[in-house]
This record gives structure tokens, sequence and C-alpha cells, in this order.
């Protein structure tokens, strides 16, 4: 016969372990993550926690009623949208209910971080295209599905601007096609349509020779395989074979690490390869992952690491790999980088000010738009090749 010894009973420590209620502690998070933020900063440590589990939270019905917010001495006509969440959900903090009510949708633009290799116009083999894809789902309702207000090419990312109506897309290709053709007799709009800018991240191969200034090299087109391709060049000084005016201004971000060199773009036209022609032929420095205008350059750079110094103190530099860090298909590290050219910032008009629902255009803003800004600013990560990239041209020894 068995029998226990009087008290609690307590379960091995084994099973205790093992237990529903007590599950093993998890192991310790490896210290050697390269995590990559928002703001593109590379940081070492324990990676990010989990999605927490998704939290429902009811409301009663919105006061329809007379009677005011219970608890609460207000008019009627006080009672808003905002009031009544804040109301109910008194233990969330009211800064966080008020923006979530502040990220509300533009009338006027759409705004988005194109990956690389989706196309933006769509033909008859091309299907999933930016264009064909915003007038599939972002349309919201409209009879007149968003306008691509201006482009990037098929292998870069970045922002690109999309204008919801006639009006809006139509003011805003002429601030894209030319700052002065966008002129008007507003003050208050050509201050903000002279703050427009665009701003591009770019790797390139090797460094420019001066450390920022302004490419003013006109390009041209010409034809090759009876017609069936094209490619774009700098223009011939007579100007005879149709060259278009592009200018861009540049400025190198960091040190050279490996051969390599991060510079900032800011095209002040809006030519069609512009970027990639002036890096390539203006500069001497192609762009990582331009197979087509420095497949030379290409087939002689050596992406083994090596010692190089920084321009200013002089001191070594090594290229390192972080521990841990897996290969990206497409960044530094593969056989065949991906294009390495990005869209990061672009500030422009808050075009909805100016707009009126029914499209009617008002030279200083409509009266009911005073509070809000004159301009929009937006930042746009980038593509998980190019941040991998970022983190071994960053990651460095000195």
């Amino acid at each position: 016969m068995l029998c226990r010894r009087p008290g609690p009973w307590r379960w091995p420590a084994a099973l205790r372990r093992l237990s529903r209620l007590a599950p093993p502690a998890p192991a310790a998070a490896d210290p050697a993550v390269v995590r990559v933020d928002a703001s593109n900063v590379a940081r070492l440590g324990a990676p990010k926690p989990g999605p927490r589990p998704r939290q429902l939270l009811s409301l009663p019905p919105f006061p329809a009623g007379p009677d005011p917010l219970p608890g609460r001495k207000a008019a009627p006509h006080r009672v808003t949208a905002v009031s009544w969440v804040k109301h109910y959900f008194a233990d969330v903090p009211q800064e966080a209910v008020q923006a979530h009510f502040n990220r509300r949708m533009d009338s006027a633009i759409l705004v988005l971080n194109k990956p690389p290799k989706v196309p933006m116009k769509g033909h008859l083999p091309v299907h999933n295209s930016m264009d064909v894809l915003a007038a599939a789902a972002l349309s919201y309702g409209n009879e007149e599905s968003p306008k691509l207000v201006h482009r990037l090419d098929r292998e870069s990312s970045g922002l690109i601007l999309m204008g919801r109506t006639k009006e809006s897309f139509t003011r805003l290709h002429w601030l894209f096609t030319s700052v002065n053709l966008a002129k008007t007799s507003s003050q208050t709009w050509n201050k903000a349509r002279e703050a427009y800018m665009q701003k591009y991240w770019a790797l390139v191969i090797g460094t420019p020779k001066e450390r920022e200034g302004v490419i003013a090299a006109p390009i041209s087109k010409v034809l090759l395989d009876e017609g069936k391709a094209e490619r774009i060049i700098l223009a011939h000084p007579s100007g005879i074979d149709g060259a278009q005016e592009a200018v861009t201004e540049y400025r190198v971000m960091g040190p050279t690490i490996n051969g390599c060199s991060w510079i900032e773009l800011r095209p002040l036209t809006g030519r069609k390869h512009q970027l990639r022609v002036h890096c390539a032929e203006a500069l001497g420095t192609p762009i990582v992952g331009d197979y087509k205008y420095g497949w030379f350059v290409h087939q002689t750079w050596k992406q083994n690491p090596q010692p190089d110094f920084e321009p200013f103190t002089g001191e070594p530099y090594k290229l390192r790999r972080p521990e841990g860090l897996e290969i990206q298909k497409g960044s530094v590290l593969s056989k065949v980088p991906l294009l390495h050219l990005h869209c990061r910032e672009m500030v422009i008009p808050n075009i909805a000010k100016f707009l009126s629902s029914t499209g009617e255009w008002h030279e200083n803003g409509a009266p009911w738009t005073k509070e809000k800004p004159n301009l929009l600013r937006f930042v746009a990560p980038m593509p998980p090749h190019m941040k991998i990239s970022w983190n071994i041209m960053s990651s460095y020894l000195v």
C-alpha cells in the first residue's frame, strides 16, 4: 500500500520545468545580431521582440441624440469622434489617440515606397506594374485611378508620387517637369514650389574627384539593335543630337570603403536614366548593380576586403563582415548585386491646401486650410539589399 507524507504535494523539479504553466526560459539572444532601424542605423544587439497579441477594443455607439458624454457637461455640438474615443479610453494616452486621428488620407496625392524590380508602367507582357496595381487597389471608390506623376527605373527603389485627381496630377507633373513651369502669381505657392526637392542615395564604385558639386551635362538618346533598344549617353557639345538639359547636385556621404562610396544625389531635372548616366560617365563612378552603364567597371571590380584610407585623416579602414549576418541576395556580398539606387527623400508643396474637392485652385490656399502646412516631407527606408550593404560598408575597423 502506498502512502505519502503529510504536507503539500510538490512536483519534481524536472517535471515542473516542463509543465505548461512554467515553460522553460527562452535561450539568450545572440548578441552579435545586426539590426537596422527605420533611419538605417546599424546596431549590434538582441533582435527586436515579436509582435504582441492584438487586443480588440469595443466602443458604445456614437452619441447621436442630444445627450452629451456620460459624466461630462458638454454641449452636443462639442462631442467629436476624438473626444468620444478619449472619453471611453481614458487609460490610453491622449496623444496616442490623437496621433491615430491625425493619420488621415490625403485627398490629392498618394506616396509609395516602390521595391526594386517592379516596373512603373504596364504593357502587354507586364501586368504587375505600379500603375496597374494602383488602379486596382488604390482608387478607393473613385472613378479615376491615381496617375503617376514621375517614374523610377524598374531596378531602382524608393518614393513615387501619384496624383489622385486630374488637377493634382497636372500641377505636380508641371513641378516635376520644370520648377519654372509650375510658377504662378501666388507668393505662397511659389515659395512652396521653390522648396521642392528629391534626394537619392546610391552606392558607387570608386570616389568622385570632388566630394560635392553640380553636374551640368546634357544627355541624349540613341537607338540600338535597329530601334529595339535604346541607350542614354552624354550629349555631344554641338547639341545637334537632340540633347536635353540634365543637372544633378551630388555630395559624398562618407569614406571610401572596399573601393565604394555612398553618395547623395539631388536631380534638378527629371530625365530618363539621368542619375545613372551622370554617375557612370560624368563622375566616372558607376552605381553598384548598374550593368547597363557600368559593365566594364563591374568586370574589374574586386569585392574582396581591401585596406582603404579615410580621405581626411588618412587612418586605415578595413571591411569586416559582422558575425551572424546572412548574405542578402543583391547586396555587395552577392556575386551579382542589385542596383543600389534609392529615392530616399522628397519635399513637395501640400497640393491639397491649394485645391478644393471640386478641383478649384486657390492661389494662396483655401480659407479652411490655414492651419495646414505648406510643405510635405517624405522619407523612405532602403530596400533589404541596400540595408545590408549599408551595414557592410559601415562596419569597418580603424
